[in-house]
């Protein structure tokens, strides 16, 4: 008789087990969902970020040549144009030459300047070209010694997400050296070996203690660098030593 109550009992139990499991598991799988809805909506976020970062940093670039290169090619122009004395011949027409040479090389900045802003420059165009971009423009300011290993120019494949990223990085990585490092020498490699990109940006300057750095959560924008690095699942490397300079390697997975 004993047996028969305890089975009867057992067998009551069974779909209140059974019901709590199954509400167990349906709640762990919708904060599961949630988790990542709310991961995939960080994600956007800061995709958004970057490309309004990425956008700004670009417009930036803009301004600066038209100031400091087309506004002084046209101004030059000017001044040329202005200066010339129609009763000597010779000289008119040699300055009349330069002229249109100045004029010439305003035209060829300002279509560089438009694919710039059209992104033809930037990732629409892979990682390789948008790295180059980025280092013309630091070519162009002529304060630096530049070295560069860019292998990525004629990479077929693309991943446009992470490309952004990566030169958010690269942008942020340069603004360092430009701000902090009080470099001469540059030098920028870039690569792609076992489904691996590699980033490294290496220079002369006045180096630092790495630690210090970190111990403070704020210097340099180290921080952000690392939050991004950690976003495409990548890898980051920092040496530096004061007086010695500075090196920065950086693995991502690709694409």
């Amino acid at each position: 008789m004993s047996l028969i109550l305890l089975a009867s009992f057992v067998f009551l139990l069974m779909p209140i087990f059974l019901l709590i499991y199954i509400r167990s598991y349906n709640r762990h799988k919708k904060n599961h969902f949630l988790e990542k809805q709310h991961m995939q909506q960080k994600f956007e976020s800061e995709m958004l970020q970057t490309r309004i970062e990425v956008q700004d940093q670009t417009m930036q670039s803009i301004a600066t040549e038209l100031h400091d290169n087309v506004g002084q090619l046209l101004s030059l122009t000017t001044l040329t144009l202005n200066s010339i004395n129609l009763n000597d011949g010779e000289k008119a027409k040699n300055k009349i030459d330069n002229s249109l040479t100045l004029v010439s090389k305003s035209i060829k900045e300002l279509r560089e300047l438009a694919k710039l802003l059209h992104g033809e420059q930037l990732v629409e165009n892979g990682i390789g070209h948008a790295i180059d971009q980025e280092i013309n423009w630091l070519n162009k300011a002529g304060t630096y010694e530049l070295k560069v290993n860019n292998q990525l120019v004629d990479l077929q494949i693309t991943s446009p997400d992470k490309d952004l990223i990566i030169i958010r990085l690269l942008q942020e990585i340069i603004n360092n050296i430009i701000k902090h490092a009080q470099a001469k020498h540059i030098q920028i490699d870039s690569y792609l070996e076992n489904s691996t990109l590699h980033l490294k940006v290496s220079e002369n300057g006045i180096g630092f203690d790495p630690d210090m750095i970190k111990a403070k959560k704020s210097g340099m924008g180290l921080n952000s660098i690392y939050k991004r690095i950690e976003m495409i699942n990548g890898k980051l490397a920092l040496n530096s030593v004061p007086g010695e300079g500075t090196s920065i390697s950086i693995e991502i997975p690709y694409p």
